[in-house]
């Protein structure tokens, strides 16, 4: 997502300056005036900083704070400050207690600032590559209505539940990509090793070779040739693909191709809006506008094209129509969506409506993934399959062939 720099007025009229992370400049608006500041300017940064050498190494060896150590935090926090703890003595014992440096150093300087006069989601927005732009409303809010303890366990299960999804996807995705791997150095040994071996045997042949066995060989050679070549390129291309999606516009086009994967494009989307209606579900419950809700969602779906797509409905809402209406004019939701979102605004209980449909966009997605191995299997044998047919018509017709020749000899 953009990076924004950010100048804003407190209400005792003090410059604040920082970074924050959002989909656009209005949505920064939004969560500046949820942590009560009055915003003055607003620009985009760069997508990468320059850095000197020493300053990269640094930055590669540093330790860096892992979404364990924030989920953690929360959860400590909310145990402590429900105790009756003060927060100061709370960042205390949570600094001694901290094993990865790098958290240890954050809590340092949150204490560091809360002990300098500032509020607590003042002191985390100075961290915007911990703290999310979420997390920083959920703590304004908590300290506005006085459940900053509440709002912390809601955080930590919120965390939660990102690192259920992540988990679940990888489990799923661990044995296709291994197969797909297996496959491929398969493929590699056999151009580099095995082809080249048969090539000395069929140019013995003194005959025309069939079409597949040229291609095969051809295709051997030029792996055997230039294969430092390709292992440029491919590493190029991914260097270029990074490159690309590093940026605003290559990021939502790829965002939004990859809902059209087959088999995992379903799963991203509905993992994308599980999160959506988990974390405004979340807001609302803790007393956070509606437009500020739905900005804070967009930051937490993990996809640029549905976040440029809910801060459309932001965008809608802003002019006066309903949320049911934004909803449809999204085109991201199934009508089942649209009927519950409408039950919970005739209701009044939209943000009971959203946790319904974040449990049940949830439950399809650990549907899914579990059956994600019998999806991909199919797709695997029928390529695995392929590759033999392949291989058996470009080897072994030759030799077929010769045999057929010998016998009428």
């Amino acid at each position: 997502m953009p990076t924004f720099t950010y100048k804003g007025r407190n209400p005792a009229g003090q410059l604040v300056e920082g970074i924050l992370e959002g989909a656009n400049s209005g949505a920064i608006v939004d969560l500046l005036r949820g942590m009560g500041l009055t915003p003055v300017a607003i620009k985009e940064t760069a997508a990468k900083a320059a850095k000197s050498t020493s300053g990269l190494n640094a930055n590669l060896f540093k330790p860096k704070v892992t979404h364990i150590d924030l989920l953690l935090f929360s959860r400590q926090m909310h145990t402590l400050l429900k105790a009756g703890v003060p927060i100061l003595r709370a960042l205390s014992g949570l600094q001694e207690a901290a094993i990865n440096p790098a958290m240890k150093q954050v809590i340092a300087e949150l204490r560091e600032s809360l002990e300098g006069g500032r509020e607590l989601s003042q002191a985390l927005a100075r961290h915007p590559r911990v703290f999310s732009s979420f997390y920083l409303s959920m703590i304004r809010v908590g300290e506005s209505t006085g459940l900053l303890e509440e709002v912390f366990y809601r955080l930590f299960e919120h965390l939660e539940f990102e690192r259920y999804m992540r988990e679940q996807v990888k489990s799923a995705l661990r044995y296709p990509s291994f197969v797909i791997m297996a496959m491929a150095g398969a493929i590699v040994v056999i151009n580099i090793f095995v082809i080249p071996a048969f090539a000395k045997v069929f140019a013995g042949f003194g005959a025309e070779l069939p079409l597949m066995t040229r291609i095969l060989l051809g295709f051997s050679n030029f792996m055997v040739n230039y294969w430092l070549v390709m292992l440029g390129g491919v590493v190029g291309a991914a260097f270029a693909f990074r490159a690309w999606v590093a940026t605003v516009k290559g990021r939502h086009d790829w965002d939004r191709m990859s809902l059209q994967i087959p088999i995992a494009g379903k799963i991203l989307h509905k993992a994308a809006l599980s999160r959506f209606a988990r974390s405004f579900a979340l807001g609302m419950r803790s007393g956070v506008p509606v437009m500020q809700a739905l900005s804070n969602s967009a930051q937490t779906v993990d996809n640029a094209f549905i976040a440029r797509r809910i801060e459309g409905m932001r965008e809608n809402v802003e002019r006066g129509e309903s949320l049911l209406r934004s909803a449809i004019s999204a085109g991201i939701f199934t009508p089942v969506v649209m009927q519950m979102v409408a039950v919970g605004e005739e209701s009044g209980a939209v943000d009971d409506m959203m946790d319904e449909i974040g449990g049940m966009y949830q439950q399809e997605v650990e549907y899914e993934l579990k059956t994600l191995g019998q999806q991909i299997e199919p797709i695997l044998i029928v390529a695995l399959g392929i590759l033999v047919l392949i291989l058996a018509l470009g080897i072994f017709l030759p030799m077929w062939d010769l045999g057929k020749v010998a016998m009428k000899r």
